[in-house]
């Protein structure tokens, strides 16, 4: 679990449950001062809240929650001010709110993608971004299934080019990219 000062953006990925969250929350603790994290996800039904309860019980009292589905760019700057370290759990969660706010249209959702990608020097704190590696499965049946994973396969390239450092983790174990 290294990480050096000087990074702006660590990018860490895997697939599902692969430990990928729970090592980007390793990384953030180990900064000092309050943390911040940004929850992508929206609660729709009992099993989500529970484990929105669950998450925020485990992270404990360093940390802040800032609920944002949409505009991380517009928000995170200001959000961020004067935080340790920020994660944000996860950017598939947020493509995924981007992909049907704009009725499944890549262009925009790519452009949304490029103005958080052009905002975050101005976040200021390390920021550890999660994200779900879905390329390395069976391909989707439908179309709309088809679109996204492609999506997201680029806008997961848009984020690692960005990172400092990108990590892999796959049953827990985290394999350094770059």
């Amino acid at each position: 679990m290294e990480s050096s000062s000087e990074m702006a953006l660590t990018y860490v990925t895997g697939g599902a449950r692969s430990g990928k969250s729970a090592y980007a929350q390793r990384l953030a603790e180990g900064r000092g001062g309050d943390l911040l994290y940004v929850a992508t996800a929206g609660v729709h039904d009992g099993e989500m809240a529970e484990r929105v309860t669950r998450h925020r019980q485990a992270r404990g009292s360093r940390w802040t929650t800032l609920e944002e589905p949409l505009d991380l760019a517009g928000t995170l700057p200001a959000a961020a001010a004067g935080k340790g370290a920020v994660l944000l759990d996860c950017a598939t969660l947020w493509l995924s709110n981007l992909f049907f706010h704009h009725g499944e249209d890549a262009e925009k959702v790519l452009a949304d993608v490029d103005r958080f990608v052009t905002s975050l020097p101005a976040v200021g704190p390390p920021l550890f971004v999660v994200s779900g590696e879905l390329g390395m499965g069976i391909v989707p049946e439908n179309r709309m299934a088809r679109a996204f994973r492609d999506l997201a396969g680029e806008v997961n390239q848009k984020l690692a080019a960005a990172a400092d450092e990108a990590w892999l983790v796959a049953s827990g174990l985290p394999l350094r990219l770059k």
